[in-house]
């Protein structure tokens, strides 16, 4: 198996298993994430930026009006460690900016006591 395929596996997998929506052919190096809204693109782009990852957004009309996504683009020489480095960011952007959009993944809503 070649590196560029393991890559990909791995950073789709994680990404999947953490509720992020992905698009594309699972053996494409091309790793499309769903953000949905033009805002949210932006906001995310303006916030990867900052911490020094340079995304390749897409939106409308190249894309859907709702269909606005994050293009990440794997590579053999990607070292495990650059995987999981961006997988952390999303993490670290995802409380503010809401991009994971999988219905499994939702944190369950906590029932408030009213009090009398």
């Amino acid at each position: 198996d070649n590196q560029l395929a393991e890559n990909t596996r791995y950073f789709r997998r994680q990404l999947q298993q953490r509720g992020y929506i992905l698009y594309g052919e699972l053996n494409s190096p091309v790793v499309p994430l769903l953000i949905v809204s033009i805002a949210k693109i932006v906001a995310f782009a303006k916030a990867s930026l900052h911490h020094g990852l340079a995304p390749v957004i897409v939106g409308f009309p190249a894309t859907p009006i709702l269909g606005a996504r994050v293009r990440f683009c794997m590579s053999a020489s990607h070292t495990r460690e650059h995987l999981d480095w961006v997988i952390g960011l999303l993490e670290k952007l995802e409380p503010q900016l809401a991009i994971k959009l999988s219905v499994k993944h939702k944190p369950k809503k906590m029932k408030i006591k009213q009090q009398k």
